[in-house]
């Protein structure tokens, strides 16, 4: 053997080895049945060609590596950013397995979900007993200040009332009468993370709002929205807030949740909006979500409650960041401080020192539709050139936006919109129509590998990279770390690809 005890190699450069190579070799000769090397090359390239992409954007009955995840998802990230609050999935183990995963692979945390453990049983007869039991064991075992319950497939196929479920489970003393268990149905069949999101926070808002009477007051809530970047995005705006010294109050912060501390201690639950927070937020002037895709059916019962409602598409880059700060001002009366005002002009100056350097550069923009409205808007600001923009989960409202956004700029001029489609067809259109630079998730890295188009990891999920995270990319700090990641990019490629301009200076 290659290896032993004493001499143990990481997988990449293990199977490197002969022996590894050969058995490979003799897997794919024996049992696999494969056609000629040269045959798949041919079919291979020809999936790059015109022809193949008329064929493949007029699929309709499958979908391949679609750039959304489930609504159960959302809502478990959401109900994360409330104190000492445990997210409950009605539905089978595996589901809360996934979604567990997901989130922790991402920020490298521990993501604390728990499961019914629905199985063929409760498929046929309901799920009401998983859920009596369910409640019992994570209130007694994992001693939540709240437990917010979201569903899966199966639940909402059979169709269980999560109402009359939790309603029946204080009945027979599972949790205390008074003990908050919100919820929200979150079928994954419809709709996507954003969407449970949605459908989270609005239940979490009925279930401390339903029955007070609000008194209006001049504080001001903001809400996030699903956030990759939660972690280090947060935090810029508790700073932010704090330089303006408004009265703000964040509803579902992830900030601490998803970035603990290695000390000794297990922080199952850490930060979060408290209880108190949420209940005083029904008194709030106005609400503004960072977010218009994961809120809008949140805003409208916010609206309902007699607030004002502002929402912004992810305040990433100049303009976007200005609106917001312009909006914070307003609603609460506090002007903008000189520290942000020199922070904005530090981004305008070093956009001016790499302009050269972006002017005229096509990218291939993907992800939520609210990251890829303000991705876009950013580097039209930058001189860039968006030319496709695809958003899996962005319906007629999106494509609207995005094409009224894109006319705004000569940028953007040539670029085309993609509602709706994944990341096959995205082969496909940059196969025949490509662009010089990729941005999205770790999924594009297929992308990258395929075709040979540079990818730059702005987004969620980002499973093959560290610590992204925890730098923000939001507001005036986080355009100069998303600039800075454009921009190293850029150089790295143009290093690896040339002899001639491999210069020391740029």
């Amino acid at each position: 053997m290659v290896q032993s005890a004493d001499k143990i190699k990481d997988h990449l450069p293990l199977f490197k080895e002969a022996e590894y190579q050969d058995m490979f070799a003799r897997k794919r000769a024996e049992f696999e049945n494969c056609h000629s090397d040269e045959r798949i090359a041919e079919v291979a390239e020809w999936t790059k060609s015109w022809d193949y992409r008329e064929k493949n954007l007029a699929r309709e009955a499958l979908v391949v590596n679609p750039q959304k995840a489930c609504q159960p998802l959302g809502a478990l990230f959401c109900a994360a950013g409330f104190d000492g609050t445990l997210g409950y999935v009605h539905g089978s183990q595996g589901c809360a397995a996934y979604f567990r995963s997901h989130l922790s692979r991402h920020f490298k945390e521990a993501s604390s979900v728990v499961s019914d453990s629905m199985t063929e049983d409760a498929a046929v007869f309901g799920g009401l007993n998983n859920m009596i039991e369910g409640l019992a064991n994570a209130y007694t075992l994992y001693k939540p200040k709240m437990i917010a319950v979201c569903t899966t497939c199966m639940a909402e196929v059979i169709g269980d009332d999560l109402q009359a479920f939790i309603s029946n489970a204080k009945q027979k003393g599972s949790v205390p009468a008074d003990f908050k268990v919100p919820y929200a149905h979150t079928p994954s069949f419809v709709g996507s993370h954003t969407t449970g999101y949605d459908n989270m926070m609005k239940g979490i808002l009925q279930a401390f709002w339903e029955g007070q009477e609000r008194v209006a007051g001049e504080s001001v809530n903001i809400i996030p929205g699903f956030d990759g970047y939660s972690v280090a995005n947060v935090r810029e705006l508790k700073r932010i807030i704090k330089l303006m010294d408004a009265n703000a109050t964040i509803l579902s912060d992830t900030s601490d949740v998803y970035d603990t501390p290695a000390d000794g201690e297990f922080r199952m639950y850490a930060g979060g909006t408290t209880h108190e927070d949420t209940l005083a937020a029904l008194n709030a002037k106005a609400t503004i979500s960072l977010s218009e895709g994961c809120t809008a059916q949140t805003l409208k019962y916010i609206e309902e409650k007699g607030q004002e409602t502002v929402a912004f598409t992810y305040p990433m880059g100049l303009g976007a960041t200005d609106d917001f700060l312009m909006a914070l001002s307003r609603l609460t009366g506090k002007p903008i401080p000189t520290e942000l005002e020199m922070e904005r002009g530090r981004v305008v100056d070093a956009i001016a020192d790499s302009m050269a350097w972006l002017h005229g550069k096509k990218f291939a923009v993907y992800g939520d539709p609210d990251f890829t409205l303000a991705m876009v808007r950013f580097l039209m600001e930058l001189g860039a050139e968006p030319t496709h923009v695809l958003a899996t989960n962005g319906g007629k409202k999106w494509e609207a936006d995005m094409t009224a956004l894109l006319a705004t700029s000569p940028f953007g001029a040539e670029s085309q919109v993609w509602a709706g489609r994944d990341l096959w067809h995205l082969r496909s259109i940059l196969a025949t129509e490509p662009a010089d630079f990729l941005i999205g998730n770790s999924y594009g890295k297929y992308i990258e590998k395929d075709l040979g188009i540079p990818l730059i990891r702005l987004t969620f999920p980002i499973f093959d990279r560290h610590h992204h995270h925890r730098f923000p990319t939001m507001f005036y700090q986080g355009a100069l770390r998303v600039l800075v990641s454009i921009l190293d990019k850029i150089f790295d490629t143009m290093d690896a690809s040339s002899d001639i301009s491999f210069d020391l200076t740029r």
